[in-house]
């Protein structure tokens, strides 16, 4: 069984394991001021360091929460609640856990923009500034998507807010432990980080605030993290994810050359594939991440068929026997024939060279089938 699914988790570090482990011993309460409770706050801000060091940030502007959602939930409901009423502004490609919140705050009052994506799956700069009202109270587009991989122009919208002093969150979920990341150079405000995308556990994140930025709580209970995380640390994968990103900061551009070497290769193969296209061509991508179309095939047939040896994975959400075509394949302009004949595959560090080329072989071989059987050529 070859994982090449890496975009929707990806495995334990082992070293990340080892120090998870190490950390269960730490069970005092960090809250508590006795020795167990001292050793355990240590674990917990010693991570808290590592963490702000991979986005370039302060360890006092990064609060843990339980991942990616969660964080993405504190960030636009925590800013939206400090008004009555206001405007947002995000796009129409964004993570269900943005659009979802986003929905909501329009069914509270509030007044959403969901803007469109080229072609290629990128939100126009101008766009921004052309949406931005007087009473805009926050801008929220993801770094890199999900699905395609393709990066946002996220340095030069958070020049145009920087200018209008509105606060600006990325959900840098699938970023992290990918490409490099500056909390500075790109003038942003808050940052989603999700432990899982980079060999931590599941079930840990973070959120980055810029020191001065308020946020109204959406969880009531003691002081913990800012008052905006409330219940006691989960020490062992606080540590953990410290850990994941401690790796991150020492071998980051290892993982980058490696990541590029291997998607090369199996793009190189996959688009041999008569019929196949690469569904964001001209677009900067994160370097572990394809997304093809492949004509005359059902993309989540294909995922299935393909189940007991190699993992991937299609954004069409299919309930029933009846599939709804990607969000995002479908706002960049594709059909729904095309969308639906999509597949998503993600490298991961652990990916080697000859998983790779046995992938291809496999996917080839699935594909000639299928088309056989549809007496397709």
């Amino acid at each position: 069984m070859i994982y090449l699914d890496y975009n929707a988790t990806t495995p334990l570090e082992p070293r990340v394991k080892k120090e998870i482990i190490k950390t269960f011993e730490e069970f005092g309460n960090p809250s508590s001021i006795h020795s167990f409770g001292k050793k355990a706050k240590e674990k917990v801000e010693l991570a808290r360091k590592k963490v702000a060091e991979i986005i370039d940030a302060h360890p006092e502007e990064i609060i843990f929460t339980s991942g990616g959602t969660e964080s993405n939930n504190i960030a636009i409901f925590g800013r939206a609640l400090c008004f009555n009423s206001g405007h947002i502004i995000t796009s129409s490609i964004e993570h269900p856990s943005v659009l979802n919140s986003c929905r909501q705050l329009q069914r509270m009052g509030y007044e959403v923009t969901f803007l469109p994506v080229d072609s290629s799956g990128r939100v126009c700069p101008d766009d921004i500034k052309k949406a931005i009202k007087k009473d805009t109270i926050l801008v929220t587009i993801m770094h890199s998507n999900n699905e395609t991989g393709v990066i946002q122009p996220i340095k030069e919208i958070g020049e145009i807010l920087h200018e209008y002093n509105i606060p600006f969150h990325t959900d840098c979920a699938q970023s992290i432990g990918k490409v490099s990341i500056s909390v500075k150079e790109l003038s942003v405000s808050m940052v989603t980080i999700a432990g899982h995308k980079f060999y931590a556990p599941k079930g840990i994140g973070a959120l980055y605030i810029k020191n001065g930025l308020i946020l109204h709580p959406i969880l009531y209970g003691a002081s913990h993290e800012k008052g905006l995380r409330p219940g006691t640390e989960n020490t062992p994968f606080i540590a953990g994810i410290g850990k994941a990103s401690e790796i991150v900061h020492q071998e980051l551009e290892r993982i980058k050359n490696h990541l590029n070497s291997i998607t090369e290769l199996l793009l190189g193969g996959l688009l041999e594939i008569p019929g196949t296209m690469l569904t964001s061509k001209k677009a900067l991508r994160i370097p572990n991440t394809i997304n093809i179309s492949i004509k005359g095939i059902v993309g989540d047939e294909l995922v299935r068929n393909l189940s007991e040896k190699v993992a991937i994975s299609t954004g069409s959400a299919c309930h029933a026997g009846l599939c709804k075509p990607s969000h995002v394949l479908v706002a960049m302009g594709l059909s729904p024939e095309e969308a639906l004949s999509s597949i998503r595959i993600s490298t991961g560090k652990f990916t080697t060279k000859d998983e790779v080329k046995e992938a291809v072989k496999i996917i080839k071989k699935e594909i000639f089938e299928l088309r056989k059987s549809r007496n397709l050529h």
